[in-house]
């Protein structure tokens, strides 16, 4: 929008970068060019102001395809003017003198125009195309359409617009068609994931049944090993008690040696004791067998005195003293003789 300034009797206008200024006065071209900043008078003047820079136009388009399907094509069309005074001709871009505003819409019979270009290229594409093509390549091939369509159209170039670029940004059919449509894929990728969830639960099943396998086989082999185990300690158990066994057997036989030969040896030495008291009572008796009958009367009574520690009283009867008398009697004798 173009900005003007009142100043009496004149009026300045100052237009942005992007705008071309048209003056016209008595019906005649006066000034052109994009930016310009003027002194006019409004009782004389006409001007126009013809924005130049790139405008977007969105579109949505309805249309049926070969296969009798409603399609709706929804994007964006990019133009610009490009001449400038050629489009003033065929377009009205005059603006308030005093505003600066412009007058009419020339942006809404421009993008009129481009649309009902755009939706005669759009429905003849469609007309002709099954609806899974659509959907599969829709998006390039209406594009190209609209692009190819737009730029062989003469009307376009001689009204003085170029079209900048065509977007197309969704190609969808009715939400029946597309629920319908979708129904084979939903069905495969469901039917896939089922297949997956049976893989994971078969695999899952399968490492269930390895893990109990290798949990019985580690029970069987613990069993083996603890009969090995109890076999192996059995055996143990039973050297270790006939170890033992023969351990306490040699002490007894060890024991019994050292008794039969402590006994052999107190049997000697008592053999030998008996022996030498034999032949010590042999030698007395052969040296009492030589003694008178006095003698051995008078040892035995001092062997009774030695044995006896006192004596209350004695009974000699005269059996016992007549022969000692007379022994004594026959030893003081013969003393006698012996001495003369």
């Amino acid at each position: 929008m173009a900005d003007i300034s009142s100043f009496i009797l004149l009026r300045h206008l100052r237009a942005e970068q992007s705008s071309h200024i048209l003056t016209y006065r008595r019906g005649r071209l006066r000034r052109s060019g994009r930016g310009l900043s003027l002194w006019f008078l409004p009782m004389t003047a006409t001007i126009a102001e013809i924005p130049v820079d790139d405008r977007e136009l969105s579109y949505m388009f309805h249309g049926r395809s070969a296969d009798f399907q409603d399609t709706a094509v929804q994007g964006v069309i990019t133009y610009r003017v490009a001449e400038a005074a050629t489009i003033a001709e065929r377009v009205d871009f005059t603006i308030d003198l005093r505003r600066g505003v412009l007058l009419k819409q020339p942006f809404e019979k421009i993008g009129l125009l481009l649309t009902q270009l755009s939706q005669q290229f759009v429905w003849a594409y469609l007309a002709r195309t099954p609806i899974r093509e659509i959907l599969a390549e829709g998006h390039e091939r209406i594009r190209e359409q609209i692009v190819s369509g737009l730029a062989e159209d003469e009307g376009l170039g001689a009204m003085g617009l170029e079209i900048v670029s065509v977007r197309v940004s969704s190609v969808s059919p009715t939400a029946d068609l597309e629920k319908a449509l979708e129904m084979p894929m939903r069905e495969k990728i469901q039917q896939e994931a089922d297949e997956a969830s049976f893989a994971r639960r078969a695999l899952a099943v399968e490492k269930e049944r390895a893990i109990q396998e290798n949990e019985l086989q580690n029970q069987i082999e613990l069993a083996r090993r603890e009969e090995q185990l109890i076999a192996q300690q059995g055996q143990n158990e039973r050297r270790r008690v006939n170890e033992d066994a023969e351990a306490k057997g040699l002490a007894a036989e060890a024991k019994a040696n050292r008794t039969r030969i402590e006994a052999s040896a107190r049997a000697d030495s008592i053999k030998a004791v008996m022996t030498a008291e034999a032949d010590g009572e042999r030698a007395r008796m052969e040296i009492y067998k030589e003694l008178p009958s006095s003698v051995l009367m008078g040892l035995a009574a001092q062997e009774l005195a030695k044995k006896l520690k006192h004596i209350d009283h004695i009974n000699l009867t005269p059996d016992m003293l007549t022969p000692l008398l007379g022994d004594l009697l026959q030893a003081g004798a013969g003393r006698l003789g012996s001495r003369s």
